[in-house]
């Protein structure tokens, strides 16, 4: 069901259906889908909840969203179960997915009682110069299917928090758990119209970024849609926030142990099936480490299991849908027949599921997958002769999202923070993870130029306009 105005509604458009990645023939839910006019009264209901939303004030709009946290922890499990169903990522995952959804919310909302403005100091003695802080008014958010509540969450509670109401369009492959997300903001007492979600076709769904009601959009997602959005939002003049994916690469130093280095950059290409924009994609050792590394490599990789996500003991689920196993296997088809070769994988399970096998290649960067984000669980490794040449390697692509160096030398590490061009760097740990408090957002093609934080406090950046008012004091008129 739709969220519109604050009524679950059914949509009036195409028939709908989501399916157990691990089981394709158990279908999850059935709904219609939104319609252009849909789309229409989800805006102008945004339109009309979002002056007295904003007149709330911040401190009990911050109350509201705990609310929210709270009850999302009391139903943790339910919604970890859902995920895993419909998204297929595995039941810890899940789970660890949903509390650190929470936590994103409960710490926005804590952020209700910081300072909202700045002052500064005036070249006449007696005036007072501050800047506000104020919504933008309607806030889009567009939203990917790998993470169902953990990107939503980034978006959402800064947006609301900051007096801003929602029209939020999820992917259309994880309508139960888009349903079940949104459901907590309602139960949890969010005013009618101040969040709606459509469920809805890309095609109908493009009203939304069109529409001159909406005044900022938030996207993440591939490339050719935030594209599109992009040069929407820019015709219009509005404010745009886009995470469009990347190519990440990490760096493996001869000093460093390679068991170590391993573990880390297993759960960094392999979690959550590869299905994570800052999944390390290619893996560049330098000099001798290549071959402890590789063995040590083979032996994790090979151990992953396979298999559906709420089993016990499984540590990598099915990918999404049916054209993303495909994709993935012919990328790796394809970088094989370019002269990639496949050095290591893990065995996949009998039984329907779109399970891919988790896949270590060696090549160069002309292969296919060292070219593409092949959006699974699989990486590259390649050999370079110093760290020079690694990071000229790593910087190789039109991405910055992510980056990492394995390594014990602090002069090594220095040069590689320098030179890597990506958005978070990470040191002898995984590409992927982040902390909610800590500015995300990627360089080159991953990010759109703009504000591109994600979390932490400067993501008031984006939800929020900015006056500068300078007051001083007139005479009263005298009588």
């Amino acid at each position: 069901m739709n969220l519109i105005g604050g009524e679950w509604l059914a949509g009036r458009g195409d028939m709908l259906e989501s399916t157990n990645p691990a089981n394709p023939s158990e279908v999850v839910a059935s709904l219609r889908q939104c319609s252009q006019a849909d789309v229409d009264e989800a805006i102008s209901a945004a339109v009309t909840a979002q002056p007295s939303w904003e007149s709330l004030g911040i401190i009990r709009r911050g109350s509201i969203l705990r609310e929210v946290a709270d009850l999302m922890t009391v139903r943790r499990e339910e919604l970890a179960a859902l995920m895993t169903q419909e998204q297929g990522k595995t039941y810890p995952e899940a789970l660890g997915e949903i509390d650190g959804s929470a936590e994103t919310i409960r710490y926005h909302a804590a952020s209700s009682r910081n300072p909202i403005g700045k002052t500064y100091p005036s070249s006449f003695p007696g005036e007072h110069i501050e800047q506000v802080r104020e919504a933008i008014g309607v806030v889009g958010v567009i939203t990917p299917w790998n993470f169902p509540t953990q990107i939503p969450s980034w978006k959402i509670a800064p947006a609301l928090l900051w007096g801003n109401t929602i029209v939020w369009k999820p992917a259309s492959d994880i309508p139960a758990i888009s349903h079940a997300f949104a459901k907590l903001f309602h139960d949890a007492g969010v005013p009618a119209g101040v969040l709606n979600l459509i469920l809805a076709s890309g095609r109908v769904a493009s009203a939304m970024v069109q529409s001159p009601h909406v005044g900022a959009l938030s996207f993440t997602g591939s490339v050719p849609v935030g594209k599109i959005i992009s040069e929407a939002a820019i015709a219009r003049g509005v404010k745009v926030q886009l995470e469009l994916g990347g190519h990440n690469a990490a760096i493996v130093m001869p000093d460093v142990d390679s068991v170590f280095a391993a573990k880390q950059l297993t759960v960094g290409a392999m979690s959550g099936s590869g299905q994570k924009c800052t999944a390390t994609r290619r893996i560049i050792t330098v000099g001798d480490a290549h071959e402890s590394f590789v063995a040590a490599l083979r032996s994790e990789v090979e151990a992953l299991v396979v298999g559906p996500g709420g089993q016990a003991g499984v540590t990598t689920g099915p990918v999404i849908s049916a054209a993303a196993k495909k994709e993935i296997e012919d990328a790796v088809s394809d970088a094989v027949s370019q002269g990639g070769k496949i050095i290591a994988q893990a065995k996949l399970p009998e039984g329907p599921g779109f399970y891919v096998a988790p896949t270590v290649l060696e090549g160069d960067m002309t292969l296919r997958t060292c070219k593409e984000e092949v959006f699974g669980p699989v990486t590259t490794v390649m050999n370079v002769a110093s760290l020079e040449e690694a990071i000229e390697t790593a910087n190789a692509t039109e991405f910055g999202l992510t980056a990492s160096i394995f390594s014990a030398s602090d002069a090594d590490i220095q040069l590689a923070t320098t030179g890597l061009i990506a958005g978070l760097i990470k040191i002898n740990a995984p590409n992927t993870g982040s902390e909610l408090h800590v500015p995300f957002g990627g360089l080159k093609g991953s990010t759109f130029p703009g504000p591109r934080e994600q979390n932490a406090e400067s993501v008031a950046e984006f939800f929020t306009i900015t006056k500068s008012v300078y007051r001083r004091v007139a005479p009263r008129r005298q009588p």
